[in-house]
């Protein structure tokens, strides 16, 4: 019996054109050099799933294509999230915080975030230090 990969159709054009371009002039990239912070959340579990960083293309592909791009800093490249891992996030929503210098990517994540092969990069618990629970 074969299993079928569980996925989700790709989301396009999260927003119109001109929508996208008033959202993207109010985002402060000169604050970090070009880069904003992007923290990504699973829409289902509410999880933190990573942080990462845009650059102002990253956030256009990101927008345009409802899948997950971001800057490496350390490879200095564009990253699609999933272009070779397979594991896509699907944007729902994209969001700013109140001083437009930092994203939020609320995504539908097929397979694991992080590239450790864990659900999300905010998963480890070392011998030291345990996780604050309130």
């Amino acid at each position: 019996m074969m299993i079928a990969k569980q996925t989700q159709p790709e989301p396009k054009n999260l927003i119109s054109s001109e929508k996208m371009e008033s959202f993207i002039k109010r985002i402060d990239f000169k604050k970090g050099e070009g880069l904003v912070p992007v923290i990504t959340q699973d829409t289902r579990t509410k999880d933190v799933l990573m942080l990462a960083y845009a650059n102002e293309e990253a956030l256009r592909l990101s927008f345009s294509t409802g899948v997950a791009h971001y800057w490496s800093r350390s490879r200095r490249a564009l990253w699609k999230k999933g272009e070779t891992s397979g594991h896509v996030q699907n944007i729902r929503l994209i969001d700013t915080d109140c001083d437009s210098d930092a994203l939020l990517y609320l995504v539908d994540q097929i397979g694991v975030a992080c590239h450790r092969g864990t659900w999300s990069c905010f998963d480890s618990v070392s011998e030291e230090h345990e996780r604050a629970k309130p």
